[in-house]
This record gives structure tokens, C-alpha cells and sequence, in this order.
């Protein structure tokens, strides 16, 4: 990170994928990811995406942990457990221009999934949540962003927002501490860094509790999923240019 300008436009980022995350359950990644990594590089980026990401489930998940469908839960959980260790190895091994392009890519890919509302057979029973939870593990731990193979998996399921957000808390906790702990680290950033990422925390998780019954859903999904494609076209491009 060069100087403040640069402190303060990463609490700008945390406080907008906080809001959203608090608002919908899962989103810091989408919104925030591609342009974290983009400031203080991609290991640093995704460390700092799964602290935020665990920290704001865990707060979302005081009101709502009696509506966990711990059943439910239970095959993703297991299957995310099992990949993590293979996305951490990656973020740790892979070339940073290659990092930078395959992160953009997952997320505009992931954005454009999400957007065309696609529906996958394959992704639903026992067997969707084992891959939906391998895949969203994987992702998590080597590019931050392992929301969509479970708001995938959630669509095919048939739940709705209100089933779907406390559980996606609840799998936000886990993964994101399975994902810290396979890294081994937090991430390494100084001191003044860590208070303004907090900060912008703490605003972004009490404006997105403010806006939830307050913003339509459709205009909050258009403008969670164009700040994404933004980032995501943004890091691809970066990536592609180094390589």
C-alpha cells in the first residue's frame, strides 16, 4: 500500500462488501475482493476477505442461529473442509499475474451465473451440496470468493432469502475459519490498516442491518452485481497485463 489514500480506500472497499454481506448473507467477496487484491496483492487481498467475511457472518448469525439447518449444512460444510487446503496451497504457489487473472475471471464468471439465474440439476440432494461445498471451499481459500457454488446450490435447492441468509452465516463462519486456518496466518498488514478495515466493518455491518428491509431487493442485487463484474473486469485486466 502506498500512503493513506490508499489505507483509506481500502476501509471504503471493506465498509461497501460489509454492507452488502450484512444485507444478503454472503457478497463481501464479489464486491470487495477483486479491488482488495488489487491494493495490497492477492495473498494479503484474500486473507483480509475471509477475516471480514467470518467476523460479519459471526455478528449476522447472533440473531439468526436458531434458523441454521444444521442438516442442511452439514454435506457443504464437509466437502469445503476436504478442498480448502488445495486453494490454499494455490494462492501460496501460483504466479501473482496468474492469481490476479484467475481471480477477475471466477468472479465475472460467478457474476454471470448468478445474474442469468441458471439452474444446474446436478446441484441438487446430497450430491449438489458435496459439490457445491468442494467447489465453494476451494474458492474461498484461493481467491475469497466461495459464496456463489453455495447461492448456486441454495437456488437449485429452492430456498428462500429467509432460509438462505442464516445459513450462509453459519457456512460464512466455517469456511472462512477453515480457510484462515489452512493459510496458517493472518494477513500482514500494519496496525492503522487493521483499525480502518475494522472500522469500515463496523459501518458497513450496521448500514447493511439499516438497508435490509429498506432497499428493494432487485435494486440491491443490480448494484451488488455490477460493483462485482466492475472489480472482477478490473483484476483480469491487471492480471492479463502483467503477465
Amino acid at each position: 500500500m502506498n500512503g493513506p489514500a490508499d489505507a483509506l480506500a481500502l476501509a471504503g472497499i471493506v465498509l461497501a462488501g460489509s454492507t452488502v454481506q450484512r444485507m444478503s448473507g454472503m457478497g463481501f467477496a464479489l464486491v470487495a475482493v477483486p479491488s482488495l487484491v488489487l491494493l495490497v496483492g492477492p495473498a494479503e487481498g484474500v486473507g483480509l476477505s475471509n477475516c471480514a467475511s467470518l467476523v460479519i457472518s459471526a455478528v449476522g448469525l447472533i440473531d439468526t442461529w436458531r434458523r441454521v439447518r444444521l442438516g442442511a449444512m452439514l454435506p457443504l460444510v464437509a466437502a469445503a473442509a476436504c478442498t480448502v487446503p488445495a486453494g490454499a496451497w494455490a494462492l501460496g504457489h501460483v504466479p501473482e499475474p496468474s492469481l490476479l487473472t484467475g481471480m477477475g475471471l471466477v468472479v465475472v464468471l460467478a457474476v454471470a451465473v448468478i445474474a442469468c439465474g441458471v439452474r444446474v440439476p446436478a446441484l441438487r440432494g446430497r450430491g449438489g451440496a458435496l459439490t457445491a461445498g468442494a467447489a465453494s471451499g476451494f474458492m474461498n481459500a484461493s481467491a475469497g470468493v466461495g459464496g456463489p457454488a453455495v447461492s448456486l446450490y441454495a437456488v437449485n435447492a429452492e430456498w428462500s432469502v429467509a432460509e438462505f441468509v442464516p445459513n450462509a452465516q453459519f457456512y460464512g463462519v466455517v469456511v472462512n475459519a477453515f480457510s484462515l486456518a489452512a493459510k496458517g496466518s493472518l494477513p500482514q498488514l500494519a496496525a492503522p490498516v487493521w483499525a480502518l478495515a475494522a472500522a469500515g466493518m463496523a459501518v458497513g455491518t450496521f448500514a447493511g442491518r439499516t438497508l435490509a428491509d429498506r432497499v428493494p431487493e432487485r435494486w440491491a442485487r443490480v448494484v451488488i452485481l455490477t460493483l462485482a463484474l466492475a472489480g472482477g473486469v478490473t483484476t483480469t485486466a491487471k492480471g492479463l497485463w502483467s503477465l
